[in-house]
């Protein structure tokens, strides 16, 4: 029972981060429609709502609201809960709240309201890939890694982002 309770949380946290990745970037895309001329903003709003409201309602909610089910239920069946596993938790705790903070943006947009640049949007897309690799390296590695290494890692891997979205920022600028 645990390998398929397993499986069937694994499926849901790949459907849950593809919608989250997907998510934000269309939250993107639906603000730079802001700054077009009419007709095409209307017309490319108008679509980006109704993408990203399919999304959020058809696959990223649902899959959130079944990784939190099947986790807690793969837990009952291992019967403990190790040092990594508490870590991990506390990093999925991170990506709920990370989750909600899309909610609010997703109410935001869907009511015309665009607090967030572009480039802000983009940088916030980039949470959800952080979380990604925090709760995969200590899911894979587990009692193997280094505490100090895993996050000075994780550190240096924030870095590397963040100056990747510079960079790509500094390209899109030179280029229009």
């Amino acid at each position: 029972m645990y390998n398929y309770v397993k499986a069937l949380h694994i499926i849901f946290i790949v459907t849950w981060f593809s919608g989250l990745f997907y998510m934000v970037r269309l939250f993107v895309y639906n603000t730079e429609a802001a700054a077009k001329p009419e007709p095409e903003k209307s017309i490319l709003q108008r679509q980006f709502s109704h993408m990203i409201r399919l999304l959020w309602r058809g696959i990223t909610w649902p899959s959130a609201i079944l990784t939190l089910i099947f986790g807690p239920w793969m837990m009952i069946l291992l019967g403990s809960v190790p040092t990594w596993l508490a870590i991990k938790l506390g990093f999925v705790v991170g990506l709920y709240a990370y989750h909600f903070t899309l909610q609010a943006i997703y109410r935001q947009q869907m009511k015309g309201i665009f607090r967030y640049s572009s480039q802000q949007l983009r940088i916030w897309n980039e949470v959800a890939t952080i979380f990604l690799v925090a709760i995969v390296m200590l899911v894979v590695v587990k009692q193997n890694m280094s505490w100090a290494w895993g996050l000075l890692g994780l550190v240096g891997f924030v870095v590397l982002l963040m100056s990747a979205i510079r960079i790509y920022k500094l390209i899109r600028t030179r280029k229009g």
